[in-house]
């Protein structure tokens, strides 16, 4: 099975969010189990040539080999020689429909030009979506591409690629695809309307977030168009790369430890008490969160009895950057309570990997959560999620191995947080609790598994 993967940012090239980490990730596992697979990305001004052995193929196209996969780089300076991938401090970037109509016409020349030809183009995201709208309606006359199949994978409904009207005449589309049955989304181009309407198949980065979107509250005003494609829509969620999130060789942590060596997390958790300023207590739980500060990961939550928590015998540690009102609210309670609180405003993977491994419990409250990869990790660590019940979250987290709360309120949260202090003072059921989380195995080869079983049923 021959199979193109096509995303706008892939570890270790270019990164903004998960997408990356899954196109960086999934490749792998694939072609571990017979997969025959490429990749293809716009090439950034970011993208180390060198570090990566990137060559030319032709004036739009370069290449290089990660990890036996072939991945191909789609160039044009003018439009991705930037500091940001999809905008700056301003804002989007206004000409991103030029952007990535460029990436999708040069990737599908590409396989021509190649002579792959794949059996199913997996898609991701808006960026790519245009791959599936070209394939049905302007080369579905060309021998080469008639046969070929499309997977859109949405990480992210909220982020759907939208475009004023008068730019329609840019796609070199029949006029009467700008409808209701094609791209039009309340007077705009929407791209990720397009890329579901014209896949083969649509899946998100969860069995639960599959459903979610079916519904008004969660659908982003596309709930009737994948209502439309509810018989050839999924959820796959996704998995996490064990070498790279793993105690047992992780090099970024204090002290490596196993489910047999649970005395070194507690190391670990003293040494980053002591880096970060905290106050060196060992039965004070310390609750970690790593991720972007913003409403949508619970932030609201958090920050309306933060002064509350900050008096509740417990250890808060925040790392990410995010909306400026959550910055401030946290530096504020950073500077009230410097033994108590740590608010870390920036980006740093290696602190992010200390915070897995010390916390005692993972705070997950995000409002949605399309699948989510803390929960996953902090399984890993021997550390407890807590979590509201949505998308992936419900999917992984649940009372037997973590603390859940089904109402998206503050006195929900509180009640869960206290919930989770209880039992953090009942040594044994924190043992058990602990214990259970190494058990669990999100490995990416299970998840792959089903990809190759949604690829195949395009086939028959």
């Amino acid at each position: 099975m021959k199979i193109l993967l096509c995303s706008s940012e892939i570890v270790p090239f270019a990164k903004t969010g998960g997408l990356a980490d899954v196109a960086g990730a999934l490749p792998s596992r694939l072609k571990k189990q017979g997969v025959e697979i490429i990749l293809a990305m716009p090439k950034y001004k970011g993208v180390d040539e060198k570090k990566f052995k990137i060559h030319n193929v032709s004036d739009t196209v370069s290449a290089c080999d990660a990890n036996g996969i072939k991945v191909y780089f789609i160039n044009n300076d003018f439009y991705f020689n930037r500091d940001g991938l999809y905008g700056d401090k301003f804002g989007d970037y206004k000409d991103n429909l030029d952007r990535f109509l460029f990436y999708c016409t040069q990737t599908l020349a590409l396989l021509k030009n190649i002579n792959f030809k794949p059996d199913v183009i997996h898609c991701n995201d808006w960026q790519s979506s245009l791959v599936p709208v070209f394939l049905k309606n302007k080369l579905n006359n060309d021998p080469f591409y008639k046969e070929i199949k499309t997977v859109l994978t949405i990480h992210n409904l909220a982020y759907q690629g939208l475009f004023p009207a008068d730019e329609f005449g840019k796609l070199s589309l029949d006029p009467g695809l700008f409808g209701i049955g094609g791209l039009e989304f309340y007077g705009k181009i929407n791209l990720l309307k397009g890329g579901i309407v014209f896949s083969d198949a649509v899946n998100t980065v969860s069995a639960n977030y599959a459903k979610e979107i079916l519904t008004s509250e969660f659908g982003c005003g596309l709930e009737g168009v994948l209502a439309g494609k509810k018989q050839n829509l999924s959820g796959i969620l996704n998995g996490l790369d064990y070498d790279i999130w793993d105690p047992a060789i992780d090099k970024f942590i204090f002290k490596k430890f196993s489910p047999g060596s649970l005395e070194n997390k507690y190391e670990n958790k003293h040494s980053l008490q002591k880096e970060l300023g905290l106050a060196l207590k060992k039965d004070v739980p310390l609750f970690g969160m790593v991720s972007r500060l913003a409403r949508q990961k619970g932030l609201d939550l958090i920050a309306a009895d933060i002064e509350k928590i900050a008096k509740s015998n417990v250890q808060l540690v925040i790392l990410g950057t995010g909306e400026a009102v959550y910055h401030d609210v946290l530096e504020k309670m950073r500077k009230k309570y410097p033994k108590v609180i740590s608010a870390n405003i920036k980006f740093d993977d290696v602190l992010a990997h200390k915070i897995y491994a010390a916390s005692d419990v993972f705070l997950m409250p995000s409002r949605y959560e399309p699948c989510g990869l803390g929960q996953l990790i902090s399984f890993k660590y021997g550390t407890i999620p807590l979590a509201f019940k949505t998308g992936g979250l419900a999917d992984t987290v649940s009372a037997e191995n973590g603390f859940v709360f089904d109402k998206y309120d503050v006195e929900s949260f509180l009640n869960c947080f206290k919930k989770a202090q209880a039992a953090y003072k009942n040594k044994k059921k924190w043992q058990s609790l602990v214990k259970r989380a190494f058990t669990y195995d999100f490995s990416w080869d299970e998840s792959a598994k089903k990809y190759i079983n949604l690829y195949k049923s395009l086939s028959r």
